[in-house]
């Protein structure tokens, strides 16, 4: 069996579509199950079991022989929640329990870093495991993140592999119910079906002009693709970066969103919300040479092509990967 966590979200449901097109349906899918709008994520996908998130470990420790992976996705991923307790349990001791479990019985664990881990990227954005108790990340999300990376490196007792993915800035089919924390893609898409132009936000930083923040964005087809290819090859365990390893511009995206929709640009500028423009990145490029030199050649989705497939295919009938 191979357990996906997170399984009715944005990222896990792509994955479990995934598997299936690899002919996997002895999946035993986790996640809350409660939110409606998550559901269709789940349709017509092949598992042997839903457990939900608060029995899954009691469950684990019973099944754990039979199952032979484990890709935890899931996590609490709002940036803008500042209960550090949410992302302690959550993020941190439920993490660390599926570590454990994996260890004991020697299973391998594919989980969810995340990008947010560099902060404003002082100290680069290099998934050298030497700069993790450097960092400075922005935000409660973005610590509990980089304190599980950092415990994970300190342990004896390890799965027989692992490793710690930090995903840059996802997008793809499948986060329709993401509300705020969608990616810009689904937002412009919404934005310029509804008005016919795209509003961005101002650059606060005197280095960047508005809307040429930069951000690397991977698409969810390449992420999932690697999430496999690691738990098939199984490189030496620790974090690797996933993003395209090409950071662009606000502007390029909705610029390459407009084209899609094959509508004329409108793209206007408001202000950076206060809860967020002083943890704001600005720039974020994912060093992708360690997940190179571990094998994965594939090259990854550009920017254009994932947004003309993403629209295309997805957002402009709302169906479901």
């Amino acid at each position: 069996m191979i357990v996906v966590t997170g399984a009715a979200g944005f990222i896990g449901s792509c994955l479990v579509s995934y598997l299936n097109q690899k002919g996997k349906n002895n999946l035993i899918l986790v996640d809350e199950f409660e939110t409606a709008e998550k559901l269709p994520n789940l349709e017509q996908k092949e598992y042997l079991q839903k457990v939900h998130r608060n029995t899954f470990l009691a469950w684990f420790e019973i099944n754990a022989q039979q199952v032979e992976f484990v890709f935890h996705i899931g996590a609490r991923t709002d940036t803008t929640e500042f209960d550090v307790s949410i992302f302690d349990k959550l993020n941190e001791r439920y993490t660390q329990a599926i570590w454990e479990i994996c260890t004991e019985h020697q299973i391998g664990l594919v989980y969810a870093s995340s990008a947010a881990t560099y902060g404003l990227g002082e100290h680069g954005y290099e998934d050298n495991h030497d700069i993790i108790e450097k960092l400075e990340p922005l935000n409660p999300y973005g610590h509990s993140k980089n304190n599980f990376d950092k415990w994970a490196l300190s342990q004896k007792n390890t799965p027989p592999f692992w490793c710690g993915l930090k995903f840059f800035n996802v997008y793809g089919p499948n986060e329709y119910h993401k509300g705020r924390m969608a990616s810009v893609i689904f937002h412009a898409f919404n934005q310029i079906n509804e008005k016919g132009s795209m509003k961005l936000f101002q650059s606060h930083n005197s280095n960047y002009k508005d809307g040429e923040q930069k951000r690397d964005f991977v698409y969810v087809k390449d992420l999932i693709d690697v999430c496999n290819w690691m738990s098939k090859t199984r490189p030496e365990s620790g974090l690797y970066n996933l993003g395209s390893g090409q950071a662009r511009t606000f502007i390029d995206l909705v610029k390459g969103t407009f084209k899609a929709l094959n509508k004329e640009e409108y793209i206007s500028f408001i202000p950076t919300p206060e809860d967020i423009r002083d943890k704001y990145q600005y720039y974020t490029e994912a060093n992708m040479s360690k997940l190179k030199s571990a094998g994965y050649a594939r090259e990854f989705t550009s920017l254009e092509v994932g947004i003309e497939d993403y629209v295309t295919n997805y957002l402009n009938n709302k169906t479901y990967y």
